[in-house]
């Protein structure tokens, strides 16, 4: 007895310590998914809202054939849908938030020279969907009065002007004088700095980007609207967007454990991407935080499998062994009480009746 009393007490500890690796691996998930903001608009676009909203981000092949006409016309259906699902209408509020961009390489000429950097022209309120950290000067915004502001990040900006406090100064884009708005840094998180280089790099408008170069081709539109129903977002942009060959991701889902547990077993047939999408950084590296959060979210699973087949292994037990003493202890000691309480009060009866 003493053997297996001693046998129990080891196997406890392995328990414990197995709930404590698996416990760690969950607020890995937390915390990694987290940190990626740009995944997140969902929640801060919500705030005290009790109706349900989901974030979807697609993104297009390259080239791409969807223009501003194809996301107003979506905005439209958008609209369409959601007052149609008895969703109340706002005088001037819009239930959704939406931002689209398209990257590009074009030629950037500051105080220091000019070199070739990426470009992405943003539209919609893309800032609010990704919240860099600003250095100096403001976003870019659907409200700006004059489109022709840029915004360079870090690299840049030294590279051009050598620092970041550049709010109004001046910089040809491919021959073109515009005014910087401001600075930014990229994310700093495990994910975004695998997914982003480092490279150097700015934000322009998507109008201005559209007249400079005469192009209109949206690499990525991202959306939040609300949720009336599950699935109800993921449908009607299934339904009703201009996706063809190109993408579509739910934000808001992605790192929910079931999906995660999914994604897990098949992350190898993931790697081999053979399709005609370019993701923009952000969505590599959310992708990058989906595989190690996927890889925790298994091995939180595998650690909490003994510990939880032991627990249900001794509520089994104990209420097999409840049972038997209920129906070998209890049952019949209840039993004899209940005669024997009978019978005293048969007696006393008896006594009143016949007093001797």
């Amino acid at each position: 007895m003493k053997k297996l009393g001693r046998k129990k007490t080891i196997w406890l500890i392995v328990c414990a310590v197995l709930l404590a690796f698996s416990a760690a691996c969950a607020i890995g998930v937390r915390v990694q998914s987290r940190r990626l903001l740009s995944q997140r608009e969902y929640e801060r676009w919500r705030g005290d809202n009790e109706l349900g909203f989901c974030q979807i981000s697609c993104f297009m092949p390259r080239p791409s054939s969807l223009g501003l006409n194809g996301i107003f016309e979506f905005r439209y259906a958008v609209l369409e849908a959601v007052y149609g699902a008895g969703v109340e209408e706002k005088s001037g509020v819009y239930p959704f938030i939406d931002a689209w961009s398209a990257e590009d390489k074009l030629t950037i000429t500051g105080a220091r020279g000019a070199t070739d950097a990426p470009a992405l022209a943003v539209g919609g309120a893309f800032f609010e969907f990704h919240p860099l950290r600003l250095l100096s000067g403001s976003y870019l915004s659907e409200d700006d009065l004059s489109p022709d502001r840029v915004v360079l990040d870090r690299e840049l900006a030294w590279e051009l002007f050598g620092g970041v406090e550049l709010t109004g100064m001046r910089v040809q884009v491919n021959g073109v004088e515009l005014v910087v708005g401001g600075v930014v840094d990229r994310e700093d998180d495990w994910a975004s700095r695998k997914a982003y280089t480092g490279e150097k790099g700015f934000f322009m408008s998507y109008d201005t980007w559209r007249a400079l170069t005469e192009k209109d081709a949206v690499d990525c539109y991202e959306i939040v609207l609300p949720e009336p129903v599950k699935g109800f977002g993921a449908q009607l942009v299934a339904d009703r967007f201009p996706l063809g060959e190109g993408e579509s991701v739910v934000n808001s889902t992605r790192f929910e454990t079931a999906r995660l547990l999914h994604l897990a077993r098949t992350l190898p047939l993931r790697a081999a991407h053979s399709g005609t999408v370019s993701y923009p950084y952000w969505e590599n590296a959310a992708r990058i935080a989906e595989d190690r959060c996927a890889v925790l979210a298994s091995l939180c699973a595998f650690f909490a499998a003994a510990p939880a087949a032991t627990a249900i292994f001794w509520a089994i037990r104990f209420l097999v062994r409840g049972r038997r003493v209920l129906e070998e202890d209890l049952l019949p000691r209840a039993k004899e009480g209940v005669e024997e309480a009978v019978r005293v009060r048969a007696r006393r009866r008896w006594e009143k009746k016949h007093p001797s």
